[in-house]
């Protein structure tokens, strides 16, 4: 990933009327980075990514892409954002092929170049057997496998996408995080809301927790949580009795709140990873037949409930 922020909003604040919407907004996305966009519903969310899509203009502040101003060229930066919306209506009357050829003659492709795009863009997104099937007629999944296609006809550096995943299925939802990841993996910065938060915390490499159309926290997860409560959590589990894990854990200065859980124990740990591998050792020359050790996933959720108050606008 490029040092260079892909994206980088400065200030950005939106009212309508006596509702603020968007206050003093400020965060990067850099090229190859999935950011996860979280916060209660009327948090700012929406009203944000369509200021970044071009679609909406804040009263202060300004957005860059890739260094180039929304407010000052916002022709250019379409050319460089796909913007794939919470609803999605294709034209009827047209099958799948026909939707995305219209669609890449909307972007300016032409000749040879537009259906080079369309087939490979469909190849991408797994819709190659619906081709001929008709645009309005797709299930939910294949659906937004369309929308996502056509948000990537035109080849466009920072995808911005809002709520991608809301009313799939486990597959389908799955097949979709891993079309993100490919994205990602291809140099795209992506900015990506959700309320499905187990999936964020599996996909992003950031977070951005707004409230009220203020930013609350934002970084990486596991450094979110550790800024939160100061430790990180982790598991022991050894053969046999856990009780035994449990008393010696307690004994450790840097363990807190160590719980039965899992077959093992589960606890916060004070330190980095050389702490962890630290614990790791004493546990071992404590004589404890160590069986499962090692640092858990962040839990999205949590850091949610402790950083937002369910305040609404």
């Amino acid at each position: 990933m490029s040092d260079a922020a892909l994206l980088t909003v400065r200030g950005i604040s939106r009212a309508f009327g006596a509702v603020h919407a968007v206050e003093d907004l400020s965060f990067t996305v850099g090229r190859g980075e999935v950011c996860g966009f979280i916060g209660p519903n009327g948090s700012g969310k929406t009203t944000t990514m369509r200021i970044l899509a071009t679609l909406d203009l804040p009263d202060t502040g300004d957005a860059l892409i890739e260094g180039v101003s929304v407010l000052e060229e916002p022709r250019h930066v379409r050319r460089r954002v796909g913007f794939m919306a919470d609803l999605f209506q294709p034209y009827a009357n047209l099958t799948v092929l026909q939707f995305l050829d219209f669609m890449a003659r909307a972007d300016g492709l032409r000749g040879r170049d537009r259906l080079r795009t369309v087939a490979s863009v469909a190849s991408f997104c797994g819709l190659g057997e619906f081709l001929d099937r008709p645009a309005t007629g797709l299930s939910k999944g294949m659906g937004q496998r369309l929308h996502l296609a056509k948000t990537l006809l035109h080849d466009p550096a920072l995808l911005i996408l809002d709520e991608p995943t809301a009313g799939l299925d486990p597959r389908a939802r799955i097949e979709f995080r891993d079309l993100v990841a490919a994205l990602a993996e291809a140099g795209k910065g992506i900015l990506i809301s959700s309320h499905i938060l187990s999936e964020l915390a599996e996909s992003c490499d950031a977070i951005l927790v707004i409230e009220r159309g203020r930013k609350v926290v934002s970084g990486g997860i596991d450094e979110v949580a550790r800024g939160l409560s100061g430790a990180r959590k982790a598991f022991l589990k050894t053969a046999g009795d856990p009780d035994a894990a449990l008393r010696f854990l307690v004994t450790q200065p840097d363990v807190r709140s160590p719980v039965v859980d899992r077959g093992g124990v589960v606890f916060e740990l004070e330190g980095d990873d050389l702490a962890l591998s630290a614990l790791l050792a004493r546990a071992v020359a404590a004589g404890l037949p160590v069986c499962a050790f090692h640092a858990l996933e962040t839990d999205l959720e949590e850091i949610f409930l402790q950083t937002t108050k369910g305040r609404l606008q």
